[in-house]
């Protein structure tokens, strides 16, 4: 499996963290630890490094990869879990936070994992493989309308129904088992007059892939949560890859931030608003032009960043 993929928004990420050589930081989602390497270099032997991934064979890459390093402590959990992380670790607050959410790119080379709507695979898409829930239960075991929901949610897809409506009625002949199959139902069901915005398959693996590693359901409490977990004047870097999570990110920070509501001629607040930090980007951060033609994973990236109070 490759995991030397060139992490995105790296120098960015760095920069956000402000690391402090003796700090501890947490990367969230530690993949084949691009970040975590650059992370790390900047640590003294007093700082400390946990990286946290719910896939296994990223943490096996990750762990030879950081081999030399003795500062690191390695968790096999989700990132939606880092309080209770934190609290078995005996750790208080940290200095440092990174997520980088969806799914990776050596996920979608591993071409069993089912991430990737190109080939032939079988429908899998577990980013952790001791969960039960597959891509194959949901396409072939979800009702019409829990697909429809999923797919126009989760994808944005405008021809969800249509698609749920031919994924059922191709069923009901045969289990659909490979990504090859579903891809084909999926073409079917968009004209292809509107098959022109990339891949038609691509917005409805999205839909699935997130239902099946429940990747927005938590997201606003595991923002929350990660603020919690900061000393004052750490910082959380989060790098969404699509509208929905940018949006339950950002939605996080402003109610993180906290707002005033009380009337502008008051002297001073009566309202209780408490603020937790400041918001670092105003507006996100993008790849730059030359990242985006060298790595077309971070076309649409966004990294937000917030500062704990």
């Amino acid at each position: 499996m490759n995991f030397e993929h060139k992490p995105v928004l790296l120098n960015e990420c760095i920069e956000g963290l402000n690391i402090k050589p003796n700090g501890i930081y947490v990367d969230g989602t530690l993949g084949g630890a691009g970040h975590s390497i650059e992370i790390i270099k900047k640590l003294s032997n007093e700082g400390l490094l946990i990286g946290i991934d719910r896939d296994e064979e990223a943490l096996k890459a990750s762990k030879e990869r950081l081999s030399k390093y003795q500062n690191v402590i390695y968790v096999h959990d989700n990132h939606d879990n880092i309080k209770s992380i934190l609290q078995e670790l005996k750790i208080d607050k940290v200095d440092g936070i990174l997520l980088d959410l969806g799914v990776s790119s050596y996920q979608l080379d591993e071409k069993n994992r089912g991430f990737s709507y190109l080939g032939e695979n079988e429908l899998d898409m577990r980013m952790d493989k001791n969960q039960d829930l597959t891509a194959k239960v949901v396409v072939n075991q979800y009702t019409e309308k829990e697909l429809a929901n999923i797919i126009y949610e989760y994808g944005e897809e405008r021809f969800s129904r249509q698609i749920a409506k031919n994924i059922c009625q191709y069923r009901k002949q045969k289990t659909i088992n490979t990504t090859k199959e579903l891809v084909e139902i999926i073409e079917n069901s968009i004209p292809k007059s509107k098959q022109n915005d990339g891949h038609p398959a691509k917005r409805t693996f999205q839909a699935i892939r997130i239902e099946v590693n429940n990747e927005l359901k938590p997201l606003y409490d595991t923002v929350m949560d990660s603020i919690e977990c900061l000393k004052p004047e750490g910082r959380l870097c989060i790098i969404t890859f699509h509208s929905l999570e940018d949006r339950i990110v950002k939605n996080a920070y402003l109610e993180a931030k906290g707002k005033c509501t009380c009337p502008s001629d008051l002297p001073y607040c009566v309202c209780g608003a408490k603020s937790l930090g400041k918001i670092i980007t105003r507006k996100p951060i993008i790849a730059s032009e030359q990242e985006q033609e060298e790595n077309s994973r971070s076309k649409s990236a966004k990294l937000r960043i917030f500062e704990k109070a």
